[in-house]
């Protein structure tokens, strides 16, 4: 006689050989007594009825999950317009995250890509003028040939930080449309030009940035011109830091985060007269003092990078770079806080006119939301950051930095500008500059030979014939 495990089918899923007693059954009764009771227990469970079930289930409590509405969006605090999530942007759930990013899973279009070119146009520019002592003429060269390129970029861009209001500024002011007019539909911060005075004296750090987020995302900064910042890299913890917290406590978490003494922690502080008590709680504390003239967008980036020289940026800077540096660290996995700082009662009042809360602090989603974040830099002047333009009979070298938050990606670009084959990054040729205007067309008696030149190996890479080696 066959058992009763090998016979009936809901029994054959007990394990095998372990002397388990099959689900249905608590006695060993059951298996040899021939019974009623017997057949009935080795009948298979009838299936229970739908309507019967949902008769019988209780009803849901009001907190239960299955009729709790839809959570809402992250940013459902923010007074920013949230955009709707389209087909093409939805995550794939069959996606690994241990098999790396899945590119099928959003757009593999990056902005950032496409924004180095303005950058490069802007600091070919106003790299010219490099020491010749006029920065307001840097700074207009870096616009013009700024705004040239914005123009033929496929999105539909507001200018949401610029050059000041259009009745300052003739291109590039806050508010103005730039772009083909195609989407997507994007807020745009530039600076085409940080480091004007850098620039006209000679010095290192000067930069042209610009920064790139979703309609609405980022922060207008209105009528403040200033923002008490904080800014990390991404190994220090942001939850243990705050603009409300004194100067000792912020770097001894700083030096926490790091494993390392406060006295070796090294902060980026602009060289201002209003920073004198900052510089002195910054020194009480022990730390080490980094003081720049001008460039604080550069600064901020330099907490962020690997093995960076500096470890915390501190002090009072201008907020529209506040807000392209936030962008920039953002794309870095760093954080930049800041706190609107008026200059006198009746800024403040103007803030407050605008609906602007002063005392308030702007984290990161505040000053640039969203994942659709992207960064862009070309280094004007050498500095610690991204080297200078390169200028040779024929041509140039630029460095530039290219971020997108979404990825994660950081890129360091050099790249190779040829007089003699004009494109949108070198549109005026080797003219103006300081040497007279030109006429847009590059006229280097050395020019006709620069296409029979090869690319050769120097041993650290490649280079230019005549020892430039830029890679």
């Amino acid at each position: 006689m066959r058992s009763a495990r090998a016979h009936h089918p809901t029994a054959a899923t007990a394990p095998r050989g372990r002397g388990t007693l099959p689900r249905y059954s608590s006695s060993p009764l059951a298996l040899t007594a021939p019974s009623r009771r017997r057949r009935l227990a080795l009948r298979p469970a009838r299936a229970a009825s739908p309507a019967r079930d949902a008769s019988a289930a209780p009803s849901p409590s009001p907190s239960s999950s299955s009729s709790r509405p839809p959570k809402p969006p992250r940013y459902a605090t923010n007074p920013r317009p949230s955009t709707p999530t389209s087909p093409s942007t939805t995550p794939n759930p069959t996606s690994s995250s241990s098999a790396g990013p899945d590119y099928s899973s959003f757009p593999s279009r990056n902005l950032a890509l496409e924004l180095v070119r303005v950058t490069e146009a802007a600091a070919l520019a106003s790299g010219r003028w490099l020491g010749k002592g006029d920065k307001n003429a840097a700074d207009q060269a870096a616009v013009d040939m700024m705004r040239r390129v914005l123009a033929d970029i496929q999105f539909d861009g507001v200018v949401v930080i610029g050059e000041g209001a259009k009745d300052e500024a003739p291109m590039l002011y806050c508010g103005e449309r730039i772009g083909d007019g195609s989407p997507p539909a994007v807020d745009v911060a530039v600076d085409p030009l940080d480091g004007t005075t850098l620039t006209a004296q000679g010095r290192s750090g000067a930069l042209s940035v610009i920064a790139l987020a979703g309609r609405g995302c980022l922060f207008d900064p209105g009528p403040i011109v200033y923002m008490d910042k904080l800014a990390v890299g991404p190994d220090v913890d942001p939850r243990r830091i705050s603009l409300d917290y004194p100067v000792r406590r912020n770097l001894e978490a700083v030096a926490a985060c790091l494993r390392k003494p406060v006295g070796d922690v090294t902060v980026l502080v602009l060289d201002r007269p209003r920073h004198k008590q900052l510089v002195e709680e910054i020194r009480a504390a022990g730390a080490r003092i980094r003081m720049v003239s001008d460039g604080d967008v550069g600064g901020a980036i330099e907490t962020a990078k690997p093995g960076a020289p500096v470890d915390v940026m501190m002090g009072v800077g201008g907020t529209p770079e506040g807000v392209i540096a936030a962008a920039a660290l953002k794309c870095m996995g760093g954080h930049l806080e800041g706190r609107l700082w008026p200059r006198d009662e009746g800024e403040r009042a103007e803030a407050e006119k605008f609906g602007y809360d002063v005392d308030r602090i702007l984290y990161p989603e505040d000053l640039a939301a969203g994942e659709d974040v992207f960064f862009a830099a070309t280094g004007v002047s050498d500095g610690d950051l991204l080297r200078g333009v390169r200028y040779y009979s024929g041509g140039a070298t630029t460095s530039s930095l290219v971020m997108r938050c979404k990825s994660g990606t950081v890129r360091h670009i050099v790249t190779e500008h040829r007089w003699r084959k004009p494109s949108l990054t070198n549109l005026g040729g080797g003219g103006g500059g300081g040497g007279g205007g030109g006429d847009g067309h590059h006229h280097d008696p050395n020019a006709n030979a620069l296409d029979s030149l090869e690319w050769r190996d120097y041993g650290g890479g490649l280079g230019m014939p005549g020892g430039i080696v830029d890679w």
